[in-house]
């Protein structure tokens, strides 16, 4: 059936539950992978066994969610092992948090098991020892989730309603598989997701974030965003993004439209497995355009948007409890957005400081998403790309000609002058009308009068 070490190590433990006389199958997302013809990213194991039962018979176990009827099981050598998620069939209680159930009640009944499930497209068991060619006739299917699969439907199992309330995640998730599948959501789901939208604000904010970069991130970022928007999810989660709607911009530089379409521009050239700083900063890098629109005698401005996107986009990656080294990164997207145009005529010290910025690829990919998501122009993309491609990292980051050291010994006393002295001399490094250490010396002593040290 699949050849992949996570493939043969969920296989090999569906084969040892079977063995003790349980019933055990594939189950989940990975059923409805391999029935789509892609490649499962996890192979997890549902069964009839008790989490004390599957943890006495594997040799190496982790009891992650056994309270819930979930246990890893670890097969392979030294730090190279495979773990595969093995859950107990279990019926659940209410759910009063909208995350985890109240009480949970193990079952003998796989049919009882799928039905606490998310989406049909999710609710499929896979028998892998059956023995068939035929993938499909190894499926027990008890939620209709092969024709929804044909239909290319995301559908809630059982009443759309009770499995929102169960995690309200399950709303944000229903909008990801059918944008990462390119499917529809039925009607009645699509229903319960616009009449529970304002459950999403009791959702974990990090949950939240995992699920929008995801979106973000699976290459069909635009349809996602759209559907956040059809369903009124996005203003609950993004509201600052919901209000980019209706902001015009000047047609003479964005003939595509208001600020609102102008994002769904970029975020439609997101690849699949693109970087999820680069992903967030062409969501965010125009956050600051709603609130600085004026309509000025010449024409539509946006004074200022630079820096107050900065600080909307301080905000939100705080909001989502982004890690300080991604909102850096985030936030520096949005900061140097506009300063490409500037390129042409930047000295070639502050040129070379541009490309100094952290993944200065990012700063490349944006601009030019950027570009192709407005009038179309590649002038400057192309000027930077061109530089940049053909500069020698020695002449970016040349080794500094002096150091506090020898201005120490120059007679220098340390003090706030020394990072104004150095920075002086690394841009004449950087211009080229210095290129020895007697002549940073020279250069410094000209500009600053020397104190001997009188020690």
């Amino acid at each position: 059936m699949h050849g992949s070490g996570k493939f043969e190590a969920a296989l090999a433990v569906v084969q040892r539950l079977r063995a003790e006389g349980y019933d055990a199958y594939l189950a989940g997302g990975c059923v409805r992978d391999l029935l789509l013809c892609r490649e499962p990213s996890d192979y997890d194991v549902a069964t009839s066994a008790t989490p004390d039962a599957v943890l006495g018979l594997f040799d190496r176990t982790f009891a992650v969610g056994a309270h819930f009827g979930v246990v890893l099981v670890a097969q392979g050598e030294g730090e190279t092992y495979i773990t595969t998620e093995v859950a107990t069939f279990r019926s659940d209680g209410a759910y009063s948090d909208g995350r985890h159930p109240d009480a949970v009640r193990y079952t003998k009944s796989a049919e009882e098991d799928v039905k606490r499930r998310d989406f049909t497209i999710n609710g499929m068991l896979l028998d892998p020892l059956q023995g068939t060619n035929d993938l499909r006739a190894a499926v027990l299917d008890f939620v209709g989730g092969i024709a929804d699969l044909d239909a290319g439907l995301v559908r809630a199992i059982g009443r759309p309603e009770e499995r929102f309330e169960e995690d309200h995640l399950r709303i944000l998730r229903g909008v990801r598989f059918a944008a990462r599948f390119e499917f529809a959501v039925e009607e009645k789901t699509k229903r319960a997701m616009c009449g529970l939208a304002g459950r999403i604000s009791a959702v974990s904010r990090e949950r939240v974030r995992d699920e929008l970069t995801k979106m973000l991130t699976e290459g069909h970022a635009r349809q996602a965003f759209e559907l956040l928007d059809e369903t009124g999810l996005l203003p609950e989660v993004l509201p600052e993004i919901a209000r980019m709607k209706g902001v015009e911009q000047p047609p003479q530089y964005h003939p595509e439209g208001d600020v609102w379409v102008h994002t769904l521009g970029l975020l439609g050239q997101l690849e699949p497995g693109c970087a999820a700083t680069l992903a967030w900063g062409a969501l965010l890098h125009d956050v600051g355009k709603p609130p600085t629109f004026r309509r000025a005698p010449d024409r539509i401005r946006f004074d200022g948007h630079v820096e107050v996107g900065v600080a909307i986009g301080a905000e939100i990656l705080r909001r989502f409890r982004f890690s300080n080294e991604d909102t850096r990164q985030i936030l520096a997207l949005i900061e140097n957005h506009m300063r490409f145009a500037d390129a042409g005529r930047m000295k070639a010290s502050t040129l070379k400081r541009f490309f100094r910025l952290h993944r200065f690829d990012e700063h490349l990919a944006l601009h030019r998403m950027d570009c192709l998501a407005g009038g179309g122009n590649l002038d400057h993309w192309e000027f930077v790309r061109e530089r940049w491609h053909t500069m020698p990292e020695e002449a970016v980051r040349p080794k500094p000609l002096i150091t506090g050291r020898e201005l120490i010994a120059a007679g220098y006393k340390p003090g706030a002058a020394f990072k104004q002295m150095l920075r002086a001399v690394e841009d004449a490094q950087l211009e080229g009308s210095i290129a020895t250490e007697e002549e940073a010396l020279r250069m410094v002593k000209e500009r600053w009068k020397a104190e001997p040290d009188e020690a």
